[in-house]
C-alpha cells in the first residue's frame, strides 16, 4: 500500500519572513480598499492537492479609526495567507476581496507568487466570482485589483 504524500515543513525562518509579508499584505489591502465593509476569500492547492478555503469578513472605518473582525476567522485566514506567500507547503493560491456596495458589492482579486500578491485579470476572476446556474448567489461587480505595495520595493 502506497503511503500518503508528506508536506514539506517549511523553515521557522521562512515561515517567520512569510508571517511579516502577511502583516505587510494585509496593510497593503486596508490601505488599497479604503474604508468599507470586506469580505477576503482565500482558496489554495497545497502541495499534496488538497484544497484549503478560508473567509474573514473586516469592517474598517476612518473616522475615528476603527477594525472590526472575529478572531478566530482572523487566525485561519492568516494562517493559509502565512502559508501561501512561504510557499513550500502551498502550490497555488488565490485571495477575492468583496466590498459591500451599492446596487451590487465590488470584488477584485490577486494570485500569489513569488512570496506577494499580484493582481488577477479581470476576465478570470469574473468566471470565478459568477454565480452558477440555478444556485442563488450575489452578483459581484468585477474590477482590476489595485498593485499592492511591496515594502521591500522602491515607491516609483
Amino acid at each position: 500500500m502506497p503511503a500518503q504524500p508528506r508536506l514539506t515543513r517549511p523553515e521557522d525562518a521562512a515561515t517567520a519572513s512569510a508571517m511579516g509579508r502577511a502583516m505587510n499584505v494585509l496593510a497593503a489591502l486596508l490601505l488599497a480598499l479604503g474604508e468599507g465593509n470586506h469580505q477576503f476569500s482565500m482558496v489554495a492547492e497545497r502541495t499534496n492537492g488538497t484544497i484549503v478555503t478560508a473567509d474573514f469578513s473586516l469592517s474598517v472605518g476612518m473616522a475615528p479609526v476603527r477594525v472590526s473582525h472575529s478572531k478566530k476567522t482572523y487566525l485561519r485566514f492568516f494562517a493559509l495567507l502565512t502559508f501561501a506567500l512561504e510557499y513550500s507547503t502551498v502550490r497555488s493560491a488565490v485571495l477575492v476581496a468583496t466590498t459591500a456596495d451599492e446596487p451590487f458589492p465590488r470584488a477584485c482579486g490577486w494570485s500569489v507568487r513569488d512570496g506577494w500578491l499580484h493582481p488577477m485579470d479581470t476576465r478570470e476572476l469574473q468566471e470565478a466570482v459568477m454565480p452558477c446556474p440555478e444556485v442563488a448567489a450575489t452578483l459581484r461587480l468585477v474590477y482590476p485589483a489595485p498593485a499592492l505595495h511591496h515594502p521591500d520595493e522602491p515607491k516609483e
